[in-house]
């Protein structure tokens, strides 16, 4: 293709993006793809090819699992975005979905892959210990999609209701916010957001109160792993899920990442600020299963994205390059 090449902003899905044979066609198609489970294998100590390719759903919702295999699907699918075409120069900005922040890590040069396999199996590890703690000690928790208010009305009516045991934890787009906590202070404010104005309160398939003050003694746990890795300086412009923003150097990146694991996702942030760095003239691909980030960018009112999670979406994206 001849002329200058297209500014790409690539995003990484997390938890619950996941499906039984995930990457099944990318592992087929590309030995470099085969090479990545390998060491994938290798980093985490689990069979990562029975994993993806013979688990059922419900054991790729276990977290543990589900962080390996997410991440391995994303970064299959960013080795096979660059084998079609995509070059390490076009990548001008990265940004992943809670989890998906690892991948984006990847891409922007801050860690290795094998480092980065690494990292999700001792947080999945440590997000399930701590959860688990939880429920023995205070009850069951877990998150809740709420559908059709605004983050400052779900904001409004969690503190209205006094409790300290439910909070915001996704700011997913301007009519969807995700809710976390136990599962008492779930059911306390459910009726309310509905009175509120929210057309669903729809409850996730998750083990444990993510992104909340809940998790705050595995996310120092998470910290005292990350201060022996060294994290390099981005080579584009990498956000963070805790400020919503770009960082600048790897140490921010990795002070950030330490905290994001009891701090809510900021992702209207991070699709604004994607918007207002890289102007008009870029391609958003989501590198990864599923379409759910391509959705959120759209419901923002901004251009089409285009998932490439798939063979031939791969291909398709590739094309626009």
């Amino acid at each position: 293709m001849s002329g200058e090449k297209k500014k790409i902003a690539l995003l990484f899905p997390g938890q619950g993006a996941q499906y039984a044979g995930m990457a099944k066609d990318l592992f087929d198609e590309h030995a470099s793809v085969r090479l990545l489970f390998e060491q994938a294998s290798d980093a985490t100590g689990t069979d990562c090819r029975k994993l993806m390719f013979e688990s059922d759903d419900e054991a790729l919702r276990q977290t543990e699992n589900t962080q390996i295999a997410v991440t391995l699907a994303n970064l299959s699918a960013l080795c096979t975005l660059q084998e079609e075409g995509l070059s390490k120069q076009q990548i001008t900005a990265a940004a992943g979905f809670s989890l998906g922040e690892y991948s984006a890590l990847v891409a922007s040069g801050v860690i290795s892959s094998e480092i980065c396999f690494h990292l999700v199996r001792e947080r999945g590890r440590i997000m399930k210990e701590q959860g688990e703690r939880i429920i023995s000690s205070s009850g069951e928790a877990g998150m809740a999609a709420v559908i059709g208010l605004s983050p400052e009305s779900v904001e409004s009516v969690i503190k209205l209701a006094g409790r300290n045991d439910v909070f915001c934890a996704n700011y997913n787009s301007p009519t969807q916010v995700v809710i976390s906590g136990l599962a008492s202070g779930i059911d306390a404010v459910e009726s309310q957001l509905t009175s509120a104005g929210a057309r669903r309160v729809l409850r996730l398939k998750v083990s444990g109160p993510f992104h909340t003050p809940l998790l705050e003694q595995a996310g120092e746990e998470f910290g005292h792993l990350l201060s022996g890795i060294n994290f390099q300086a981005p080579t584009c412009a990498l956000f963070s899920n805790v400020i919503g923003k770009a960082v600048s150097t790897g140490a921010e990146a990795k002070q950030l990442l330490a905290k994001q694991i009891s701090h809510p996702v900021r992702w209207i942030s991070i699709e604004n600020e994607i918007k207002n760095i890289l102007g008009e003239s870029f391609i958003v691909i989501e590198s990864g299963p599923g379409t759910t980030l391509c959705g959120l960018w759209k419901a923002m009112g901004f251009d089409q994205a285009y998932p490439a999670g798939k063979h031939e979406e791969v291909i398709q994206a590739c094309s626009l390059l």
